[in-house]
């Protein structure tokens, strides 16, 4: 091809793209989507509900406005804990939730946002992302009809709000506890009665007396729940979520009807959306947690006994579900062999430069040497 017919194809294929508006050139071909996304989240929680928000709206800027995804929050559609089964059903596309909410179908459904003493924000997604658990945990949830993707991240979560101290594990006897996934099981064996209930409801739940303590996620969100109004016990840390994923679900059926482009379109803003969460809690946790100390909360941690009696229960809860699901068990090994070499890996560098950090940094700012 001579130069000026190259310079003047290639011409007219830029202005083509131009003219075409903000759509981008591959998605050009691809017709009008458009979805229901159900959230197990109020709106009033912005960093949860958010997070589905920003994936929807990334989603019509990458299309042109052609694939329209609409959010509905917890109870427009379903409540927030039937997310799943909407997304199964069909009555959705696509829902946005805590796959841990549905471990009564499966024990397995944990592994998609959090377990007891398992993996933190980071090393869930380098696990995800990278470490081959995409694929092992798409291939459980297609049982159900369903793929996931991953859509946010709390971080190391706190341990709740309670009525009185927990000074060991006899205060935890008796105790009805706002927990959710995993941790409720493992409670229970410590002498927990755990309730499980949805975002929105927890407030009056506490205020009413018909739980005595709750567990949501950090200060930021319990600050807006309202949590250190009715229970001034704040622990931490919380152990049964070192790092709370948060997934889409879609609708297997609805995935594989999208063009490769939209599928395409729909993980990158996933991915985006993903890292966006976990960058809002890390920013606005801080001055949250000032807040609630400053109106009164009494900020606790766990007693190290209450810590090593819930690693003891959780391994043998690990052990006998094992014993009976295979699919669990698989899901199990793989993560657990990946966890122990992130603590290695973690212990070296990262632990210690965060253990300086806490400990032995200088509080007041560095001052610049004086010129000579």
């Amino acid at each position: 091809m001579k130069r000026r017919k190259f310079l003047n194809s290639a011409g007219a294929g830029m202005a083509g793209i131009l003219a075409a508006g903000s759509a981008p050139a591959f998605a050009q071909g691809a017709g009008e989507v458009k979805w229901r996304l159900a959230s197990s989240f109020p709106k009033s929680l912005d960093t949860l509900y958010g997070a589905a928000d920003a994936f929807s709206k990334r989603v019509a800027a990458a299309t042109g406005g052609k694939f329209h995804i609409q959010v509905f929050a917890a109870g427009e559609i379903v409540p927030g804990l039937q997310v799943a089964d909407a997304v199964q059903n069909g009555t959705v596309q696509i829902g946005h939730t805590a796959p841990y909410y549905f471990v009564g179908k499966d024990p397995t459904f944990a592994f998609g946002t959090a377990v007891p003493f398992g993996l933190n924000a980071r090393q869930i997604n380098a696990w995800w992302y990278a470490g081959g658990a995409d694929a092992l945990m798409n291939d459980f949830f297609k049982d159900f009809g369903m793929r996931a993707l991953l859509c946010g991240n709390t971080g190391a979560q706190m341990g709740g709000w309670y009525r009185k101290e927990i000074k060991s594990v006899a205060d935890l006897k008796g105790l009805k506890l706002r927990t959710a996934g995993m941790a409720g099981e493992v409670l229970a064996r410590l002498g927990v009665v755990p309730q499980q209930i949805a975002a929105g409801d927890v407030y009056s739940a506490l205020e009413k007396g018909t739980i005595d303590g709750a567990e949501f996620v950090g200060p930021y969100d319990d600050e807006k729940l309202g949590l250190a109004k009715v229970a001034k016990y704040y622990y931490y840390p919380g152990w049964w979520e070192g790092g709370a994923a948060l997934a889409l679900l879609v609708n297997t059926k609805a995935w594989e009807g999208l063009p490769k482009e939209y599928q395409a379109i729909v993980e990158a803003a996933a991915h985006e959306a993903n890292t966006l969460m976990l960058a809002r809690y890390d920013a606005s946790n801080p001055a949250a947690l000032r807040r609630l100390v400053a109106s009164g909360a009494q900020l606790r941690a766990f007693p190290r006994p209450v810590m090593e009696a819930g690693y003891k229960a959780t391994m043998e809860m690990f052990a006998e579900i094992s014993a009976k699901n295979a699919r669990f068990k698989a899901v199990f090994e793989h993560m657990s062999k990946f966890l122990e070499d992130q603590v290695l890996w973690f212990r070296v560098a990262e632990s210690a430069f965060d253990n300086f950090m806490v400990t032995g940094r200088r509080t007041e700012p560095a001052k610049a040497a004086p010129r000579k």
